[in-house]
């Protein structure tokens, strides 16, 4: 038992804390008192939160087949009015409030609505039945109008109480639908205004959503700009697909065709619309609604998305016998793609008022079953597509590990603030001229020495390097880092490998890849094109990669003399310059054993040399089918460069294979 003295001393009305301390707050009252309870505070995202509210109200109008128009109008005063041609919020006499109309009702007093049960709505972006009565309480002026049964009606509201009742205006046969015109309480939100171009953005996104609506916008001219018209009508019957493709604009994508489609979910639980592309070099963005409502955070309907997109990019790996492919993360997929996703379900569940969040479970299924099939098509109806999208993702999974590697080792190691010198090997140029700087990558010390000496010192560097650089193609990642040709390389070069590499960080302005008018040279040429195509892929985009043209043959005849390029040069020259001359044939066996006077003239100098420049197609699934190639003549599987041969020995002309 507690002692009494221990409460001897204890005012009784400690405080003031007794049953008269408690408050009961009446009809909209709780909304005024704690805004951010309903709407998220009361800053500018608040303050349009509102206008959402009320239009979200007018599109459950629309997507439930009543209505076919909307009106949105900002004037003057921070006044917003929205509008539609639904059935109108009912105005008879409520059963449960007598002497009230049920507009009302629905305007005065919270969770009350008609999306409650799902006879009035098969879905809808309301739940609780608080928006537009929460717009009422946080307004200093509403007027609604109802054009119902061919009369029209109009009550108004202030901060949430009616100013007088409902009124009966006349008859209206020609409108129905209803109006909502408010103001927004200076008292909640102080001087904030709408924002004329947040307002016109949405009225559009909205329109977007569901292909049967119009929205029409009209502003009032002194609030108008550049950015916003004074009017504007908004339809849209693509949908989602017109939305993404103005967002994409001319940007160039991973697949010429984005993957849009739509998709009824079984036993009517509602539907859902996607609309998707991977444009290159881009950060990307998303855009995730349920009901017409945008939901920033995502949710599960995002779930079902990821999961769709990645499991059918694994799968399409493991049909084409890239064992890779499993490796795919759904982030790999994701990042850098405009991802638009719309669903409309029953019911659905938010993780606040404010709907920011869709948590509502069975919407990851139903999305990820409607979604897989068709992207399974998608990429299987074009194989070039297919594998162009597969590349592109594989890519970010090959630098997420890559850098998943390097953080390994960033913990394992000490931090080194050494500076980072050049490669021993290069000879650098002293010049930093734009257009001018060129750097030779050439086979060998004998051909480095001589090109040293052939070089202008001011523009011409030169890295040597020895014999057959590694195979990037068939190579793992560990054993490429670990290559000390291809460190130097990155070195030299300055700008990065893989998604790192940025090309407006090289070094130079040409990069010449020169080797040996041979097989081996040819060989050694083509490994290092596969290392700039698999490494440095921008480097090759921007066309700052060539390939030298050095002579094979020396012609001479009496004091004239003439360099050939390769064996049908040599006929050439023979029939045409020294026809009828008794000429000598010299032929080089490397770049080593041309003086640096004959190397210069042939090779190195710009106003006698002649350069290959090494481009790629610019759209990507060509791109990407040149990259199959390189993986057919340069990857692991023998058996791909055994059936190219194959398949194309027929193609080459007899009198070669002769020669």
């Amino acid at each position: 038992m507690p002692d009494d003295d221990l409460f001897a001393n204890t005012p009784a009305s400690s405080g003031d804390y007794d049953a008269s301390s408690i408050e009961v707050l009446e009809g909209l009252e709780p909304v005024r008192r704690r805004p951010g309870m309903y709407i998220g505070g009361t800053d500018d995202r608040a303050l349009h939160h509102l206008a959402a509210e009320v239009l979200d109200n007018a599109m459950d109008e629309a997507v439930a087949g009543h209505a076919t128009r909307i009106e949105m109008q900002l004037d003057t005063g921070n006044r917003l009015t929205i509008a539609d041609n639904g059935r109108g919020i009912p105005v008879a006499e409520h059963p449960k409030f007598p002497g009230k109309s049920t507009l009302e009702v629905i305007l005065s007093t919270l969770h009350s609505g008609g999306k409650f049960s799902g006879k009035a709505y098969a879905t809808s972006g309301g739940l609780h039945g608080v928006g537009v009565s929460v717009v009422n309480a946080l307004s200093s002026l509403t007027r609604v109008e109802v054009a119902r049964d061919r009369q029209l009606y109009a009550q108004e509201f202030a901060r949430g109480v009616a100013r007088g009742p409902l009124q009966s205006i006349g008859p209206t046969p020609n409108r129905r639908g209803t109006t909502v015109s408010f103001v927004p309480d200076t008292e909640i939100f102080g001087d904030r205004q709408f924002s004329p171009k947040r307002l016109f953005r949405l009225a559009r996104s909205k329109a977007y959503l569901f292909a049967g609506v119009e929205i029409r916008w009209k502003c009032a001219p002194a609030l108008a700009g550049d950015d916003v018209p004074v009017e504007a009508v908004f339809k849209f019957p693509g949908g989602l697909a017109d939305h993404l493709a103005e967002q994409v604009g001319e940007r160039e994508c991973v697949t010429a065709q984005p993957f849009t489609g739509r998709q009824d979910f079984p036993d009517d639980q509602g539907r859902v619309e996607w609309a998707i592309a991977w444009p290159l070099w881009s950060d990307g963005a998303t855009s995730w609604y349920c009901n017409t409502v945008p939901t920033p955070d995502g949710g599960t309907h995002e779930q079902g998305l990821r999961a769709a997109l990645t499991k059918g990019l694994r799968a399409f790996g493991e049909l084409i016998g890239q064992k890779k492919a499993r490796d795919i993360s759904a982030d790999d997929v994701m990042v850098g793609a405009e991802i638009m996703l719309s669903v409309f379900i029953r019911d659905p569940q938010f993780q606040s008022q404010t709907k920011d969040r869709l948590t509502s479970p069975e919407a990851a299924r139903l999305v990820e079953n409607a979604m897989r099939d068709h992207f399974d098509h998608f990429l299987t109806d074009n194989m070039e597509r297919g594998r162009a999208l597969l590349g592109a993702v594989m890519e970010r999974m090959d630098e997420r590990m890559r850098r998943k590697a390097e953080r390994e080792v960033k913990r394992k190691t000490a931090t080194n603030s050494k500076k980072v010198r050049l490669p021993g090997k290069l000879t650098d140029c002293s010049g930093e001229g734009k257009g001018e700087t060129e750097l030779f990558i050439v086979e060998g010390d004998s051909a480095g020495g001589s090109a040293k000496q052939a070089r202008d010192r001011k523009t011409q560097a030169i890295l040597p390097i020895r014999g057959k650089i590694l195979n990037v193609a068939s190579a793992t990642a560990d054993k490429i880092r670990a290559n000390q040709e291809i460190a130097d390389l990155g070195l030299a070069l300055g700008c990065g490998f893989r998604k790192d590499c940025n090309a407006d960080n090289l070094r130079y302005d040409r990069i010449i890849i020169m080797t040996d008018a041979d097989v081996d040279g040819a060989h050694i040429a083509t490994l290092l094109m596969t290392f700039f195509f698999q490494e440095m892929p921008e480097i090759v985009r921007r066309g700052h990669l060539f390939l030298a043209q050095p002579p094979l043959y020396r012609l001479t005849a009496g004091k004239e003399s003439a360099y050939a390029r390769d064996d049908a040069h040599r006929t050439e020259l023979e029939a045409t310059r020294f026809r009828g001359k008794k000429v000598e044939v010299g032929r080089f066996k490397g770049l080593g054993e041309m003086n640096p006077g004959q190397l210069r003239e042939t090779t190195m100098d710009p106003a006698t040399r002649s350069l290959l420049r090494i481009t790629l197609p610019p759209e990507y699934e060509q791109r990407a089918a040149v990259g199959e190639l390189v993986d057919q003549l340069m990857g692991r599987n023998p058996e791909h460069r055994f059936n190219f041969i194959q398949n194309r020995a027929g193609e080459l002309d007899p009198e070669l294979i002769d020669a």
